[in-house]
């Protein structure tokens, strides 16, 4: 996943930063354990994407959101304590989460809508009430001319949204579900109360690149999936979109109130120009010949989750259970691991991540990444003793992370 913007402060604010900051920090709290299967509570839930909401006047009381595909949206106290769930609207499935303003951002892959809810100002005082379905019910899909086309399922997938300082206007950035497109859209208020969207453009990232060796390369994938992207975080400071394409790597693509401008790959996975192919007996992808070494370093695919904090991006490298710490000229400059703590889970196979660099109360006086952690341990068992696919979310003090 997304990947979520989050308020960028200057970076005086990270001064005084514990110099006994760990190389790989532990959670401070983690979220319950959400289970991926028809018995469990919520049906099918399976966390994906985080994002932070931050009370204006009483940080304490602030708010975390998470997707939970299936099992829909929830919605957490900074003690990672659940105060809300919401189910998803019939044929939904809710993949990525953003906050801008008082309003919480969803994609809804199942439907190719944009969901949007209201956040109480109250924040975590509020309780079961944190938050509140304002939808335009006559929202049209994101990227489907038709509803038969949105069963298809080549849906809203990534999201991320942002103010711009500049005009006032509420962004947000849409990747499409095994297609190379992104969508730029604009919030718009009702007269009835609800929100709903209006695009500003679209733009195909590609899906093959010329090599150094004169040969033409495609991450593989089934034979009628393009190389998608997820992972996504909009610097509305620089009016760019970082967005991770997750067999390639991580762009960065100018936006405006009129779309997007020319795309830049500044990051490569490792696996970039590697031969692959696709074996329809075990559908997986397998070697199919030498790895040229034209990839990056530091990214093992899938590139997922992006974050922004102090003008430095993170990315999740989610085939290793890596993050990777960029600044902004894209320039990687360290990476940690998040490990098991006191009573708390080490984090796996990241998809989403998100960052406040606001002081929090005690608990994150320094501010505040949450990350999708992919493998929950322990992991829920069925009723013949297997293993059932189990996840949650992690709050890492943000100076053990990101420095």
């Amino acid at each position: 996943m997304r990947i979520a913007l989050v308020p960028l402060l200057a970076a005086s604010l990270l001064a005084g930063v514990p110099a006994e900051a760990t190389q790989n920090p532990s959670p401070v709290a983690q979220t319950r354990a959400f289970v991926d299967d028809a018995g469990a509570d919520p049906a099918n839930a399976d966390a994906d994407d985080p994002a932070i909401w931050v009370h204006p006047k009483n940080p304490s009381a602030s708010v975390v959101l998470g997707t939970l595909k299936e099992g829909g949206l929830a919605a957490f106290d900074l003690k990672a304590r659940q105060l809300q769930h919401l189910a998803v609207p019939a044929g939904g499935r809710f993949n990525n989460v953003d906050v801008v303003g008082d309003l919480a951002v969803v994609s809804d892959r199942g439907r190719d809508r944009v969901r949007v809810y209201r956040i109480d100002p109250a924040g975590a005082a509020a309780g079961s009430r944190v938050l509140r379905d304002v939808t335009d019910p006559f929202a049209a899909p994101v990227f489907s001319a038709s509803e038969s086309e949105v069963d298809e399922q080549r849906t809203a997938y990534g999201l991320t949204a942002g103010h711009d300082p500049r005009t006032g206007a509420r962004w947000v950035a849409v990747t499409r579900r095994h297609e190379t497109r992104v969508a730029l859209l604009r919030l718009v208020d009702k007269p009835d109360g609800t929100v709903g969207t209006t695009p500003i453009g679209t733009i195909d990232l590609p899906s093959e690149f010329r090599l150094p060796n004169g040969k033409t390369w495609s991450p593989c994938g089934e034979p009628d999936e393009r190389p998608q992207l997820e992972g996504s975080v909009l610097d509305v400071e620089h009016r760019v979109l970082h967005t991770a394409q997750e067999d390639v790597g991580i762009w960065r693509i100018p936006v405006d109130d009129h779309g997007f401008g020319r795309p830049e790959l500044i990051d490569k996975v490792r696996s970039f120009g590697a031969p692959q192919r696709f074996d329809e007996v075990t559908e997986e992808c397998v070697a199919d010949g030498p790895d040229p070494g034209f990839g990056g370093k530091w990214l093992v695919a899938d590139a997922e989750g992006l974050a922004l904090a102090d003008g430095k991006l993170l990315a999740s490298s989610q085939g290793d259970s890596r993050f990777v710490v960029y600044d902004r000229a894209g320039l990687p400059r360290r990476d940690f691991r998040i490990v098991a703590g006191r009573g708390t889970d080490s984090v796996e196979h990241s998809d989403g991540a998100a960052i406040t660099t606001r002081p929090l109360g005690p608990l994150y006086p320094h501010g505040l990444l949450v990350v999708h952690d992919g493998e929950r341990r322990p992991a829920a068992t069925g009723p013949s003793g297997e293993e059932l696919a189990t996840t949650g979310f992690a709050f890492v003090r943000l100076e053990t992370a990101v420095r």
